[in-house]
């Protein structure tokens, strides 16, 4: 099955600890910038069908022994807002039974887009008459080149589903 691309924002507009809800052919998508990586859940709560993205974004807390707690995952957890199931955005996993129960979860990049902007012909300086088939002379014995400047603007969330 081929995958369906789709760019959801500029990353300028989606910073760390943010996130946004979009639609994505039928089915509703939380994207999340999680420290600076982008990770896109269903917006769908295994528990009783919530719009799980649209939770408090939280930490949780680790017992390395008896009496020891330690704060973890700050702002990586999503919390049902419902029943406050929680999840980790980065994995899908729940937090209390992260074997059997997990959110949907797709691919989700930064790719970069261009745009050419400029432009010049290469002029010709003399040369040998005009090709026969693209009417065009060569320069130096070389047919004229076409050439733009390329800068890359914007890095791009895109998720794939």
């Amino acid at each position: 099955m081929t995958e369906k691309r789709f760019e959801i924002c500029p990353t300028s507009e989606l910073p760390p600890g943010d996130r946004v809800i979009t639609t994505l052919d039928g089915i509703s998508i939380g994207v999340f910038n999680i420290d600076g990586e982008y990770h896109a859940l269903k917006n769908d709560c295994p528990h009783q069908r919530a719009p799980l993205c649209e939770g408090k974004l939280t930490g949780t807390t680790e017992s390395t022994a008896p009496g020891q707690y330690e704060w973890t995952a700050d702002g990586q957890i999503v919390q049902c807002p419902w029943h406050g199931w929680e999840f980790d955005v980065t994995t899908g996993e729940s937090v209390f039974n992260p074997h059997s129960v997990k959110a949907k979860t797709f691919q989700t990049t930064v790719e970069s887009t261009g745009e050419a902007r400029g432009g010049s012909s290469a002029e010709a300086a003399g040369g040998s008459p005009p090709c026969s088939s693209c009417e065009t002379s060569e320069v130096d014995g070389e047919p004229p080149v076409d050439t733009y400047d390329v800068e890359v603007e914007h890095d791009t969330v895109v998720v794939y589903l």
